[in-house]
């Protein structure tokens, strides 16, 4: 299981700029807290040091998508999770925690969801399949790394994720069932940013 200073050193080696270290990892960290949070209101079994590492990992292939001048290619977002885990081959790292960056897109997309919509990724079901990626992928839900990065209420990213289905509502729905609704103010507090 890789330390926190071997995934920030991976975060500082892909990161093509300090703004975008200060976005991508802060967000990781960020989703670590949130289901660091959620670990400890509930009883489970879960293995929390690979649900860490995975939340810290979940993101890094976001890194690959800045152009040359800095920006980042929003248009072809969707693309982070598989190239994250294409990164961590590439950089020895084990399938179970490879699966975090390519299996928490959304509520998790479907073969089915790829060809309907289009999506410029291998046609494949990236779909959560451990309780360990439910949460990382749950987590990563209540907060967006937008300009300015906020923090997002249960209802409010229902909201978002329902004009990709019903389904996808449902699936939320599971999640905030099974694993609760963290407690947003403190951390939004402690990172200066607001919760909508």
């Amino acid at each position: 299981m890789p330390t926190d200073g071997e995934i920030r050193t991976l975060h500082e080696t892909y990161a093509p700029s300090q703004d975008a270290f200060d976005l991508v990892h802060t967000h990781c960290q960020i989703v670590w807290r949130i289901a660091e949070q959620l670990l400890h209101e509930r009883d489970h079994d879960l293995d929390t040091d690979l649900v860490r590492a995975g939340c810290l990992l979940h993101d890094i292939g976001v890194y690959l998508l800045y152009g040359p001048s800095g920006v980042l290619d929003h248009g072809n977002y969707v693309q982070h999770g598989v190239l994250g885990h294409q990164l961590l081959i590439e950089q020895g790292v084990p399938e179970r925690i490879r699966r975090f960056c390519s299996h928490h897109t959304g509520m998790g997309l479907s073969r089915e969801d790829v060809l309907r919509q289009g999506l410029p990724i291998p046609v494949d079901d990236y779909l959560a399949e451990t309780d360990e990626e439910r949460l990382v992928m749950y987590a990563d839900k209540f907060h967006s790394k937008t300009n300015p990065p906020v923090f997002l209420t249960a209802t409010t990213y229902r909201g978002r994720v329902r004009r990709f289905g019903e389904d996808k509502v449902t699936r939320f729905d599971a999640l905030v069932e099974k694993f609760g609704e963290p407690r947003l103010d403190p951390l939004a507090a402690e990172y200066g940013q607001r919760v909508s």
